[in-house]
């Protein structure tokens, strides 16, 4: 089977498709923030302390080593994934227009793809986002760029959030939760505090629930069952997106810290990061550019957690140590993102 990683712009436009781009105009738009009193509904509080950030095993992918010591202020954190009812609060109190709703700006693509590139149609132009396609053999395509989808849509136009209030938001880029969290008074995560919450109180464990493999027992989290990207055996009941709180909380309360949904963090993504910070950091913000040693022309963002889309036999993305990353503007059917609070 060929080897696939979370598609990117440029992979989408060298497949012939191609990804809705922000336009940096939708920031210059001030938003009437939430009230302050609210930040804390449906938050708890990490607190301060200290970690072993990185791999934890033998089987860990290079980008997650060398383990390293990571000290952190306290912060609060969403429980859950912002949820559907909660991002369409923020779009009717503010009128925003998600990435995937607008016309791609060719002239902001033109810098995340190779030179000389040709300019796509009109019609590839058109708001599309990307939606997973169930391939019939190696050859297959795993992803789609379907017009029409978008966080109201995520699985294609026909497809609908009607009576799925409290479903994770999706098919929402790294510039529209940036958009959200200004509004709510809070913030993405770094990727420090994403790992050190993730961890539940619990110590160089694989995962936010400890060390025994998904697989064994009652269901831990959303996620593939089965062959993947072929056949997927529904164990957990959920094919797709599960809603919040489906699944046990970890040690400090947060649900879904591993499966149903990626997770944006605020920082840019470098697959050498953990070498240049040192054996111990404190509150690390991450580097102040992005690298991708597999795709060098697109600065990304990491993605933390996993999602319905992972298991063991492939990214095993809900490990704590995980990371993956995607470019600002990219938005698909299993990535959303929960917010923090400094106060």
């Amino acid at each position: 089977m060929k080897r696939h990683t979370l598609v990117n712009l440029t992979t989408v436009l060298l497949f012939g498709f191609i990804l809705t781009s922000n336009l940096a105009a939708q920031y210059k738009k001030p938003y009437k923030k939430a009230a302050v009193k609210s930040v804390h509904q449906n938050m708890v509080y990490i607190p301060a302390g200290e970690f072993q950030m990185g791999g934890d095993n033998p089987q860990a992918f290079p980008d997650e080593y060398p383990k390293h010591r990571v000290k952190l202020d306290g912060f609060w954190m969403d429980c859950t994934e912002v949820t559907n009812a909660q991002f369409a609060a923020f779009v009717k109190a503010t009128q925003y227009v998600t990435t995937a709703e607008k016309p791609i700006n060719w002239d902001e693509l033109q810098k995340q793809v190779p030179p000389g590139t040709p300019k796509p149609s009109d019609e590839e132009l058109k708001p599309a986002s990307l939606v997973f396609i169930t391939p019939k053999n190696d050859n297959d395509y795993w992803w789609a760029m379907v017009k029409g989808t978008n966080w109201r849509h995520p699985l294609g136009p026909d497809s609908s959030i009607i009576g799925k209030d409290n479903n994770p938001v999706v098919q929402i880029s790294w510039d529209d939760a940036q958009a959200y969290c200004k509004w709510a008074n809070k913030r993405l995560p770094t990727e420090a505090e994403w790992e050190y919450a993730a961890r539940g109180k619990l110590k160089n464990k694989l995962y936010p629930w400890g060390n025994e493999s998904l697989d064994v027992g009652q269901s831990k989290a959303n996620s593939w069952q089965g062959e993947f990207p072929y056949t997927n055996t529904n164990k957990d009941s959920y094919v797709k997106v599960s809603p919040v709180k489906s699944f046990a909380p970890n040690g400090y309360g947060l649900y879904d810290m591993a499966g149903n949904v990626w997770e944006w963090c605020n920082d840019w993504y470098d697959a050498s990061y953990y070498t240049a910070v040192g054996h111990e950091v404190t509150n690390p913000k991450g580097p102040s550019v992005g690298y991708d040693p597999e795709d060098i022309t697109a600065q990304k963002h990491t993605i933390r957690g996993g999602s319905y889309l992972c298991n063991d036999g492939y990214c095993s993305g809900y490990r704590n140590a995980r990371r993956m990353k995607e470019t600002a503007d990219t938005s698909m059917e299993h990535i959303g993102f929960r917010c923090v609070s400094d106060y």
